[in-house]
């Protein structure tokens, strides 16, 4: 059928319409309690990858499959009967983190409830509620377009809290099972209620773990202290010549590296009407902002490497007291890095550095857990510019442009792999408690994230910059003006392939298409 501004109004009637069984179906998505990291809910990870297949088979979608991998599910489904038109790859996943400490939790944290106009659950925003609003998105637009207005894949996984091994090894195996033009990631936010947002920048990930040994048993501190090595204590200084109280990496190549932020970057980046660092303050509840304070916050947030410490263990730490001088002792350390730093490139940095930093006595060993790039979409992609006239028309203001510190591996894998640029578009809010207790999306967002997915769709659909499908808008005025090939009878996309670095080398674990 012809897809017009009235057809448009049509699907997003139908979301209004919906508003409450939406939220129903949500619910019972929240319900379950998919955490991909802990072993014992592995049956619980698997039945919400049914549930999300259950849903794609009744939006329509076809050939719908739960593939079983070496670790948790993916979910599969596709409509290619857009003969044409471009085709999206929309990615999400259904795990969630682990809800320690329980006790901070004003409410039970796999039993969803509204409060303030807040949905609190584990994974309300991270990232359940924004991929099954993607969802609901095709639903309303299969329901009164008779079909979808491009061609979709939908690529859904269980381990994106877990390192995401799965999904890589699946993407390398099956490169042109998911051919695309755009890659629509909603597992994103927004600097502040009513500012939307379009992020083209994530940074990348190293996380690793400091394992210090000294002695060979835990000692008496009486009989052997003053003699004998602590690796705790040479964790401690170990961790603080890493980084100094002015926020500055002792690792200088890091910097060497750093291309830096452009002026049209700072731009856009003015465009926004918040105060990034007066926002910053009253979320954390503090009263400055430590690091490197003669750099933009922004700048600092999205752009610049990080190092930070998330826990330690080692030697007593149970109530009373215990004069242990411990043999072992671990940290776990982080390092997010702008899209330019690669992870095979800093470990061997950071191993290289902590080396020297080691006092005698203790040898330190640092042990990578997991790792992804960082991301980086160019500004004039036809896509993005889609995307913001989309989020412009549902939200009656332009959204901004911002690089997120935060890091979504499979984006990098996407860009390298699949050779689509991304679109991260979502709705998440700065206070949404992401990771913590009482996580939440606010309930006007969730219905704002499934009308803009509707609004990009249509876009996609009949927009002759786009159906043209040149890679970026400065190509998109000769594409228009000289025929392209026709594309595929499948929607498959017809857009060149740029040169891109060399896929890295994955340890990861292999998928095979068989249902669970």
């Amino acid at each position: 059928m012809s897809h017009d501004a009235a057809s448009v109004e049509t699907a997003l009637a139908y979301v209004d319409a919906h508003r409450d069984r939406f939220l129903n179906e949500l619910f019972d998505l929240l319900r379950i309690p998919s955490i991909s990291t802990l072993p014992k809910y592995k049956k619980d990870v698997r039945r919400a990858a049914k549930y999300i297949a259950r849903e794609m088979e009744d939006i329509g979608l076809k050939k719908v499959k739960v593939i079983k991998t070496d670790g948790h599910p993916l979910v599969y489904g596709e409509w290619m009967e857009a003969e044409g038109k471009p085709t999206v790859l929309l990615y999400g996943h259904y795990d969630v983190q682990p809800v320690d400490p329980i006790e901070l939790w004003n409410s039970d944290p796999f039993e969803p409830e509204v409060r303030n106009d807040n949905i609190y659950a584990r994974g309300a925003v991270d990232d359940k509620g924004q991929i099954f609003g993607l969802l609901k998105a095709l639903e309303a637009l299969m329901r009164t377009y008779h079909g979808l207005p491009v061609n979709v894949r939908v690529l859904i996984e269980g381990e994106e809290e877990a390192g995401g091994e799965s999904i890589e090894a699946y993407v390398r195996a099956h490169p042109n099972k998911l051919q695309c033009d755009t890659v629509y990631i909603a597992d994103t936010g927004m600097p502040a209620p009513g500012t939307p947002s379009i992020v083209y920048g994530l940074r990348g990930i190293t996380y690793t773990e400091f394992e210090a040994k000294g002695a060979a048993r835990d000692l008496h501190s009486g009989s052997f202290g003053g003699v004998a090595p602590n690796p705790i204590h040479a964790l401690a200084l170990v961790l603080a010549g890493l980084k100094g109280a002015d926020g500055h990496i002792t690792i200088p190549e890091l910097y060497e590296r750093l291309k830096g932020v452009s002026d049209e970057e700072r731009a856009l980046w003015s465009r926004s009407p918040v105060d990034t660092p007066a926002l910053l303050k009253k979320e954390m509840g503090i009263d400055s902002l430590p690091g490197e304070t003669a750099i933009d916050p922004r700048e600092r947030l999205a752009a610049r490497p990080t190092l930070e410490v998330h826990g330690i263990r080692g030697g007593f730490v149970d109530e009373g007291a215990k004069t242990v001088i411990p043999a072992i002792a671990v940290a776990k350390v982080s390092l997010r890095l702008p899209p330019e730093l690669l992870p095979k490139d800093v470990l061997p940095l950071l191993q290289r550095r902590v080396a020297q930093l080691c006092p005698e006595g203790v040898t330190i060993t640092v042990r990578e857990i997991h790792s992804g790039e960082g991301v980086s979409v160019p500004l004039d992609s036809v896509y993005i510019r889609a995307a913001e006239q989309a989020l412009e028309q549902e939200w009656g203001r332009p959204p901004v442009f911002e690089r997120e510190g935060g890091s979504i591996p499979v984006a990098a894998l996407f860009d390298q792999i699949l050779h689509a640029p991304v679109v991260l578009m979502g709705s998440g809010l700065p206070d949404d408690n992401i990771h913590a207790p009482n996580e939440k999306y606010h309930l006007p967002n969730y219905y704002h994230n499934i009308r803009q997915a509707v609004r990009f769709f249509d876009i996609l659909g009949r927009d002759p910059a786009v159906l043209a499908r040149p890679a970026r808008m400065s190509a998109a005025a000769a594409a228009h003006a000289t025929p392209k090939p026709a594309a595929p009878a499948n929607g498959a996309s017809a857009t060149g392939a740029t040169a891109r670095r060399p896929a890295r080398a994955t340890k990861a674990k292999q998928a095979t298409e068989t249902k669970v």
